[in-house]
């Protein structure tokens, strides 16, 4: 594991503690924005330090697909319960199937000491800010709609209205990131290397803890 040279002084002062508890990371960004890119750098440089929440779904696994780690796979009527009972932060439906993050998922990863990741899109960030779930929430931004346009088309995978309804999507969320209070941290992706380290700083004192517990279990 990877350790913050801070972690030290978080081992001694945490060395008569229970383990931490931390606030989940509600992270979002347009597709394009590197989002992806820079969180799979964290989870590589500090392994062990965070977890995805696992969404439901109504869809069917996939090939290669594992119940409990890709998605929970559960059936309309279970998914709608859950709908009933408030087991859901967030949800929504897609191409005739549910999606959404649930209380039990993120509560899985809490319990596991770990900072727990909610990879969330626009609408999924604002049902979530509706309730009074406690988080951290940033916002991924591209340097620019230009700049953006041309990743998605150099990915080749667009047409030209799928990425018109991209770019559409894309707006909407950068309006929604100026509303005051929508996010507590804003990262614009002009350079990889740059918006790393304001993610690992807004990060820093959570991965310290974690890295503090984790040295004190294996004592």
């Amino acid at each position: 594991m990877r350790v913050l040279p801070q972690a030290l002084g978080f081992i001694r002062a945490y060395s008569g503690r229970a383990m931490a508890s931390f606030k989940p990371v509600v992270i979002s960004g347009p597709s394009g924005s590197g989002k992806s890119t820079l969180l799979q750098k964290m989870f590589k440089d500090f392994p062990g330090c965070f977890e995805f929440s696992v969404s439901h779904t109504t869809r069917k696994p996939r090939e290669g697909e594992t119940d409990g780690k890709d998605y929970y796979f559960v059936d309309r009527a279970v998914f709608e319960k859950m709908v009933a009972d408030g087991g859901f932060l967030e949800h929504a439906q897609f191409s005739g199937n549910c999606y959404g993050t649930s209380k039990m998922a993120v509560e899985k990863v809490q319990s596991s000491g770990k900072i727990c990741i909610l990879d969330v899109e626009i609408n999924g960030v604002k049902n979530i800010k509706a309730t009074d779930f406690k988080a951290k929430y940033i916002f991924v931004q591209p340097p620019s709609m230009e700049a953006l346009e041309k990743r998605l088309r150099g990915r080749g995978t667009e047409t030209e209205e799928s990425l018109k309804k991209r770019l559409d999507t894309v707006q909407e969320a950068l309006d929604y990131a100026k509303v005051p209070g929508a996010y507590d941290h804003i990262i614009i992706n002009d350079d990889l290397d740059v918006a790393y380290e304001k993610l690992k700083g807004i990060l820093c004192t959570d991965i310290q803890q974690v890295q503090a517990d984790f040295y004190k279990k294996g004592r």
